[in-house]
């Protein structure tokens, strides 16, 4: 029996290794361990709850004011005896995240294989996003498997001498997960105190505009400018309500509810779990974002997506047409989001186009891919 050891600690690192979780766990031919670093706490532990996930490590390293040099070592450091305890065959990370980054350096000193989960997205700039594309860059030179989602980040692997035989192109395991959650949030007897919530907010006669916005590259006059767009589309458009789920970054509150509060049809909540999300998510009639995973997410719920970004690690869906690179120019935000709310045609070729990002079987796939070895 080969022994697996899945290691994360973000909310989105815990939502899109979720479904590969409960696949090895249900697979007896190994012997699967689940450790969190807790780089994010509240938020992944939703998460955990949600899919009915309990880790069997909890590094617990989330401190206030972490910076990332502290971050960094602090992962390193309490790996090793959790390596040395479990004795991995194979090491899971995911992404891009300095959890991932960490774990696959201290995966590497202990001699297990390490298996990296969406990997070979690319922006090639390792400045942007920071530090996510130097983190992902170095765990793919770290990482003995490479689950690519699509063709493309399999080819960015192959320009960096990536062995063609260690790559395998799977999807995403995110959307896995979204067909999951959506079908449990659907459920007659799931309950859930945020939605109620959402449900009691919101005029469903009304077509929804979902908003998320938080990276550290458009904190400043970006996300002013994203802002200044959201309050011309709400004036000019009072049959459309957006709502802002707002990150709690002060960076990103300060001038969000400064610009954005006491305007009728705007609503600005607190960060949702992810039940709430996605159920948000499928009730809306289009989503701003600068998120990386709600790019991947929304096509599979025929949602089109206006990305507040100049670039994206993620151009498969800008080359479907599902998604769109506005950046935080004010007055294109303002113009396509007027153009997907009323050109009928316009919306509809954004909104029943493939979804680039997998089909729901990625768990699947990745398992029988190490089952093989």
């Amino acid at each position: 029996m080969k022994k697996n050891l899945i290691v994360f600690g973000t909310r989105p690192e815990a939502i899109k290794m979720a479904p590969l979780i409960q696949k090895f766990l249900n697979n007896k031919n190994f012997d699967t361990k689940v450790c969190v670093t807790a780089q994010h706490r509240e938020m992944l532990d939703q998460v955990l709850d949600f899919f009915e996930i309990t880790p069997d490590f909890d590094l617990n390293i989330m401190r206030p004011n972490q910076n990332l040099y502290s971050l960094t070592a602090t992962i390193i450091e309490k790996m090793k005896p959790v390596l040395e305890e479990v004795k991995p065959d194979y090491v899971y990370v995911h992404g891009d995240t300095t959890t991932s980054m960490a774990v696959g350096i201290a995966a590497f000193y202990s001699g297990a294989k390490i298996c990296h989960v969406e990997a070979g997205l690319r922006t090639f700039d390792r400045e942007y996003p920071f530090p996510e594309e130097f983190n992902r860059q170095l765990t793919g030179k770290i990482a003995d498997y490479h689950f690519s989602p699509t063709e493309l980040s399999k080819k960015n692997l192959l320009v960096e001498n990536t062995k063609k035989e260690n790559i395998l192109v799977t999807g995403n395991t995110v959307i896995d997960a979204l067909f999951y959650g959506i079908e449990k949030v659907n459920a007659e007897n799931f309950k859930d105190e945020e939605i109620e919530s959402l449900k009691t907010l919101l005029n469903f006669q009304k077509r929804i505009i979902l908003v998320t916005g938080h990276r550290r590259e458009n904190h400043g006059d970006g996300l002013i400018n994203i802002c200044a767009a959201l309050k011309i589309i709400a004036e000019k458009n009072p049959d459309v309500q957006i709502i802002y789920p707002v990150h709690l970054n002060p960076n990103v509150v300060g001038p969000v509810n400064e610009l954005l509060s006491g305007i009728e049809n705007i609503h600005l909540v607190s960060p949702l779990a992810y039940p709430a999300f996605i159920w948000l998510m499928e009730k809306s009639y289009l989503i701003i974002t600068d998120s990386g995973g709600i790019q991947e997410e929304a096509p599979s719920l025929g949602k089109p997506v206006l990305v507040t970004r100049t670039t994206t690690e993620r151009p498969e869906a800008v080359d479907e047409g599902t998604v769109l690179l506005v950046g935080t120019d004010r007055a294109r935000i303002v113009a396509e989001t007027e153009k997907l709310l009323n050109n009928t045609e316009y919306y509809n070729a954004m909104s029943l186009l493939h979804n680039p990002y997998g089909d729901g079987k990625t768990s699947e796939r990745i398992v029988n891919f190490i089952e093989q070895l």
